[in-house]
């Protein structure tokens, strides 16, 4: 099995959720690759971003759905299984995702007890974006969409525009904009405060260099099924 169907399995197993239709057949797909498989053919940081956003949104619907798993255990425990080895949201998250940074550290700190094959498999560089593009089922949450590996840089930086577009609230007269709290909770991620800030005259062309950013309360209002349009 190549690459190309490799991503194309993980945009397969969202669709199937996405029209509410078994996905045990593609699961056992995943399930039944090669370890070596995943290494040789997830060759770029483009093909693992999109694998792995698309297993993520795929699985927490899943896991919350048919097998009926919460929080905190759904994204804690190793409850789903990709190339014959277990894996957890957090795992595919913080470690693959986000290059093995340990979850409560804002992006500060490598976890040193990542696994060595999470380590071989995470992405080379972090990708703020990808924070925009992750689903948990909350209301606060990114819409679902389906990412390619061809065309990801493109469909992240719209997925960052929209939902910044729609989670941020500018005062020009007080010079405040309320914004998502995503930004306080992967701080170095971001690039800290001024890394936000370039982020804001990136993706919404707004300058907010004498702004004070102030970071709304995160609704976890559950919402599935949110795939954007």
């Amino acid at each position: 099995m190549d690459s190309f169907d490799i991503n194309i399995l993980s945009e397969q197993i969202l669709l199937k959720v996405k029209m509410q239709e078994d996905s045990s057949s593609i699961q056992s797909q995943l399930e039944e690759l090669e370890t070596s498989t995943i290494v040789s053919s997830l060759t770029s940081d483009e093909k693992k971003k999109a694998f792995w956003i698309n297993i993520y949104n795929a699985y927490y619907q899943i896991l919350r759905k048919e097998k009926n798993i919460s929080k905190p255990d759904i994204y804690k425990k190793k409850l789903f299984t990709i190339a014959n080895k277990m894996f957890s949201l957090d795992d595919v998250e913080h470690g693959i995702l986000r290059k093995y940074r340990y979850k409560y550290s804002i992006g500060l700190f490598a976890n040193l007890l990542a696994p060595k094959f999470i380590k071989e498999i995470a992405v080379e560089e972090i990708d703020y974006r990808i924070h925009f593009a992750l689903n948990c089922g909350a209301k606060s949450c990114p819409p679902i969409a389906f990412y390619n590996h061809e065309k990801i840089n493109a469909q992240l930086d719209t997925a960052t525009q929209a939902f910044l577009e729609g989670e941020s609230i500018f005062d020009d007269e007080k010079k405040v904009v309320h914004t998502t709290a995503l930004f306080k909770w992967f701080s170095a991620d971001f690039g800290g405060t001024d890394g936000i800030r370039e982020i804001f005259k990136k993706q919404l062309d707004k300058n907010i260099s004498d702004y004070k950013i102030k970071y709304k309360e995160y609704s976890w209002e559950e919402q599935l099924d949110n795939f954007s349009s």
